[in-house]
């Protein structure tokens, strides 16, 4: 018997806002496959229907399963907030399918059913910002390399493109933003508008409308839609309007048109159309303009009266693509276009250095020296950030990142990278007074310290038996207790299951433990699936170096919208 797949968009959440064939596929289905978070927005909707919740990053887990029920016979429905095609489920569905030979005659049948985007939720919200060429970017560079996402920054900026941005900001991505602000900067005004949609049309909901400059100074994050405006996008009345361009054409005050409904369509109407510019023209027109001219020139953005609408149908420019740029500057006119460059210490080449900071594994305090240097280097053009693991984060705009690095290295203090790599959380071991696992810790550091490695990993390192640090609920715990090492492998830090690390081993001689700690970590490295915390891995395969994973009992926990 062959079952159906119902690939749901059920748009922002709220109940009015989700399509007719949304509400009867959800109620016709047999299964409700999603994220928690997706489930609890249309629990008003279910009735007896077999529920699959899954957490955060278990996507692809969701679509087998949904596979699989199909392929019994039943009715399943993918719920996916938004647009289900818009970074949501169908894509997955239909690689899953792909992978197992799936064929629209003989499979299951697919249908995927749309929903409002959070570009388009957003932008009802600001006003119209998206009336013309637009395009949308996620900053997530979970599964989709930065490198990769730079370049579409850089080209949807170049290009003038009104840009949409999902998952700008998380707990643990927070440098993606602020390379986005960088990039663009290059190519667009600082004054350029900029809306920040949070939970549209949710009980949360939370709109700001800033600049491209202030863009980062508000709350940013997974709720997050960002949408930046183009060179001709206004604000007016705290709204974002992007014109589609009918002022090149139209008198939008006027009841009489000066161009006639026949004549609007003529090409000497249209002189910046691709037919209009021929190649002479297209040539001796773009020897005026450098490559590395921005569109912001003065030459452009000098306030004339621009000469379309007071000239007659009939007029054949001499530059057509002047005269188009004339035109262009009747979308912005009344707008105040600010001319901008860099100063001398940031050019556009710079980049954001980003890395760890402290004193050392066992040492927790700073000298005055080493103070003064990090306020030098980072002065007026970076920050610093204390984070939760006793680290300053700092972020600096530099083009020579070794000079920075080497002036801290000389002053002792230990510098590391920020992201998925391995790091030793250690213990003050009682301000050093309890220091006879020190020589260990920093002998763990030097093995597998900053090895990169499938998700941010953090080996907990106590000196004494009471772990007054913490080790036990990291990922990987290290007690030092009389004289020898007790192991603790899986600890959730982080989620309302949190839970301690396993003890999996008491009394591990000193000799033993550098290497033993380095084994389990290197397989980790080697097996571990992109993104896959520690826990989860060890749950997956069962046993490292002889140390059989069990399943820790807890609290079961009604779900809860995100953020309540």
């Amino acid at each position: 018997m062959s079952g159906k797949l119902l690939i749901i968009g059920f748009g922002p959440g709220s109940f009015e806002h989700i399509t007719k064939r949304a509400r009867e596929a959800i109620q016709e289905s047999e299964v409700i496959i999603g994220y928690n978070t997706y489930v609890d927005l249309i629990a008003g909707l279910l009735t007896e229907q077999q529920v699959v919740r899954t957490g955060m990053t278990e996507e692809v887990s969701r679509a087998q399963e949904a596979v699989r029920q199909a392929k019994q016979g039943k009715k399943v429905a993918v719920i996916s907030s938004g647009d289900a095609g818009v970074y949501g489920m169908a894509g997955l569905v239909y690689e899953v399918l792909m992978e197992q030979g799936w064929t629209r005659e003989d499979g299951v049948q697919v249908e995927v059913i749309p929903g409002i985007s959070a570009v388009h939720s957003a932008g009802s919200l600001l006003g119209a910002p998206i009336m013309h060429d637009s395009c949308t970017i996620s900053l997530s560079d979970h599964l989709t390399p930065w490198e990769l996402i730079a370049k579409r920054v850089e080209a949807a900026g170049m290009a003038d493109f009104v840009i949409a941005l999902y998952n700008p900001r998380s707990g643990r991505r927070t440098r993606q933003i602020v390379e986005t602000q960088r990039i663009l900067l290059k190519h667009r005004s600082p004054l350029t508008p900029v809306g920040i949609v949070k939970s549209a049309y949710r009980d949360r909901e939370h709109v700001v409308v800033t600049t491209l400059a202030d863009m980062l100074n508000h709350d940013i994050g997974m709720l997050t839609t960002i949408i930046i405006g183009n060179s001709a996008t206004k604000l007016y009345e705290g709204l974002m309007i992007t014109p589609r361009g009918y002022q090149r054409k139209y008198t939008l005050g006027a009841e009489t048109q000066p161009l006639k409904p026949h004549q609007r369509l003529k090409s000497e109407a249209e002189p910046w159309a691709l037919e209009q510019l021929d190649e002479q023209d297209w040539d001796e027109s773009m020897e005026d303009f450098d490559e590395d001219d921005e569109l912001m020139d003065d030459e452009v953005t000098e306030s004339k009266e621009p000469s379309l609408l007071k000239s007659s149908p009939n007029l054949s420019p001499s530059n057509s693509l002047q005269l188009a740029m004339e035109a262009l500057q009747l979308v912005s006119k009344g707008t105040e276009v600010v001319p901008f460059e860099f100063d001398n210490k940031l050019t556009a080449t710079q980049s954001i250095f980003e890395f760890a900071v402290s004193p050392g594994i066992a040492n927790k305090k700073l000298t005055a020296a080493q103070l003064c240097a990090l306020g030098e280097i980072v002065g007026d053009r970076g920050d610093i950030e204390y984070s939760p693991h006793h680290q300053l984060i700092v972020r600096v705009q530099t083009n020579n990142p070794k000079q920075i690095t080497s002036e801290l290295s000389v002053l002792g203090l230990l510098l590391s990278p920020i992201g998925d790599v391995a790091q030793i959380k250690a213990c003050d071991f009682c301000n050093l007074e309890k220091g006879e696992s020190i020589p260990y810790a920093e002998a763990i550091h030097n093995r597998i310290g900053n090895l990169e490695v499938p998700k941010e990993l953090k080996i907990g390192f106590n000196g004494c038996g009471m772990a007054c640090y913490g080790a036990v609920q990291q990922d990987i715990g290290i007690v030092y207790r009389k004289e020898k090492f007790d192991l603790f492998l899986g600890g959730k830090t982080v989620g309302r299951n949190a839970h301690a690390a396993q003890p999996v081993a008491e009394g591990i001689d000193p000799e033993e433990l550098v290497g033993l700690v380095g084994r389990i970590v290197e397989r980790y490295q080697k097996e571990g699936h992109p993104n896959e915390r520690f826990h989860k891995y060890f749950k997956r395969v069962k046993e490292i170096e002889g140390y059989r994973h069990q399943e820790m009992v807890g609290f079961v926990i009604e779900n809860a919208i995100c953020g309540d």
